[in-house]
Order: structure tokens, then C-alpha cells, then sequence
């Protein structure tokens, strides 16, 4: 089972969006536990302050020590992994999804607590003694990092065993191979005048299969050159104009009416 506890100072952020469709049926089935803790629970002041002016000077404020310390303390286990969410850290990738996710793919156990950053972020004291890994989404700046951590929650748990219900749909997707995602239609098999490919149509899975890479591998080649370019250079084979491939047994789609 893959357990979560996110520190943030909006804990809805979390709640709201983890407990609906997919993600709410994981944590039925006892997948995933995801709980929400208000880092607020852990200060001391009357003003429940979470935050304070930057040393030296500066624009913004920082997040302060003390109640990250107790409060990442208080939640910590032998086998804890603490991620901060911030702009500075390793950009967040399906690789990296499936890096988390694997103590879970046999029927381990894993606990990750997520601290969600905010402001300027948390102070280095906190990095350099409690964190075991920075991951960003995106080189672009978030309210919160409430935000991302439910982007990358939700990535992590769509692996899990079980969680989608259909053990082939997390391989299929977009960047499972490297590639983007090929093409996909479904019923009716001619709409307003375009149909569906042909090769769906035949009966036969190799050349649907077939066609499929080729298609994810042309999909990224046009939108994400920078994936293309290292899975070209991973597979040079498939360039190669003597593979052989696997052709769609002949098929004329049926025309609207018939």
C-alpha cells in the first residue's frame, strides 16, 4: 500500500481533487491512503504563523523551521521519504512516477510525506536536514505547491496495481515507451465523412499494433522533438528500411447508410 501525507498550508487542495473518479476509488479499494495535514497544527503562537522574513533581506517570506521540523517528525516512519515540492527540484517525469511507485508494484509498502512549498519557500535548514528529494513539475512558478503535489500523487498512484482497474491502461499511455500516445477512435466507424483507420477495421492485432508505434512514434516526432530525438537514439532499428513490418489485411470501411 502507497501512503501519503502532505504538508501544506491549503489542505483542500489536496482532499477535494484525491478523493474523486480514479483516485477516490483507490483509496476505496486500499491502494492509496493520501491525508492532508494543515501545517498550522504545528506552531506555537497565537498567530499561528508558518512563516517569517528572509535573513539578509529580500523580497517575500520564507517558510520557517520549527513547525516543519515537528511536524515532519511526528509523522516520520522507518521507511518515510520526505518530497519537496519546489521550482528548484528534479523535474518531475513518468520515469520518476514509476521510481516511486515501484516498493509498491509487488505488494510492498511505501510512505512518502510531501511538503508543499510556499512563499520563497521553506529555509535550507529544512532541505539539508530533512528532505530526501526536491521535484519540480514544470519550469514555471505555482501559487503553492499544493498544486503539484497533486499532480505528482496522482501520476504515482495511476500505477499501482489495481488502481485503474485495467492493467494495460497505465502501459499504453503516453510516455510508458518513451512515446507519446498514438491516435484513438471509436464508434460510429465513419463520422461526417471520416472514418476510422482502416487497420483497426482488419481483425488484425500485429498490424493495429504496427501501425500504433508508428503513429506514437510520428506524434512525437511533430510535438516533442527533444523525446523523439532519445528514443531514436535508443531504438535506431526501427529506422532501419528493411524491418520488417506487419501490413493491414485489405479492408473498405461501409459507407454512411450502408
Amino acid at each position: 500500500m502507497l501512503e501519503i501525507d502532505v504538508l501544506t498550508l491549503f489542505p483542500e487542495l489536496i482532499s477535494v481533487p484525491l478523493s474523486q473518479s480514479i483516485m477516490g476509488r483507490a483509496a476505496e479499494g486500499g491502494i492509496i491512503s493520501v491525508k492532508a495535514h494543515q501545517l498550522r497544527d504545528w506552531t506555537h503562537d497565537k498567530y499561528r504563523r508558518t512563516d517569517d522574513y528572509l535573513c539578509g533581506g529580500g523580497q517575500g517570506m520564507l517558510m520557517k523551521c520549527e513547525p516543519i521540523f515537528e511536524a515532519i517528525e511526528q509523522l516520520r516512519r522507518e521507511n518515510t521519504r520526505v518530497i519537496l515540492m519546489t521550482p528548484q527540484g528534479r523535474v518531475f517525469s513518468q520515469p520518476v512516477a514509476q521510481e516511486l511507485a515501484a516498493p509498491c508494484m509487488d505488494g510492498g509498502d511505501a510512505h512518502y510525506i510531501f511538503l508543499c512549498g510556499h512563499y520563497e519557500g521553506v529555509d535550507q535548514r529544512v532541505i539539508d536536514s530533512l528532505v530526501d528529494m526536491e521535484l519540480s513539475i514544470g519550469d514555471y512558478i505555482l501559487t503553492n505547491g499544493a498544486i503539484a503535489a497533486v499532480v505528482v500523487i496522482d501520476a504515482v498512484a495511476r500505477l499501482l496495481p489495481g488502481a485503474l482497474g485495467d492493467e494495460r491502461s497505465s502501459v499504453e499511455e503516453s510516455f510508458s515507451n518513451g512515446l507519446l500516445e498514438a491516435p484513438a477512435y471509436t464508434k460510429p466507424n465513419v463520422f461526417r465523412g471520416m472514418e476510422v483507420p482502416p487497420v483497426f477495421l482488419s481483425g488484425n492485432h500485429r498490424a493495429i499494433e504496427e501501425w500504433k508505434l508508428e503513429q506514437a512514434v510520428e506524434r512525437t516526432r511533430r510535438n516533442r522533438p527533444d523525446l523523439f530525438q532519445r528514443w531514436a537514439a535508443e531504438h535506431p532499428d526501427f529506422f532501419n528500411p528493411k524491418r520488417k513490418k506487419t501490413r493491414p489485411t485489405n479492408y473498405k470501411p461501409r459507407k454512411p447508410g450502408e
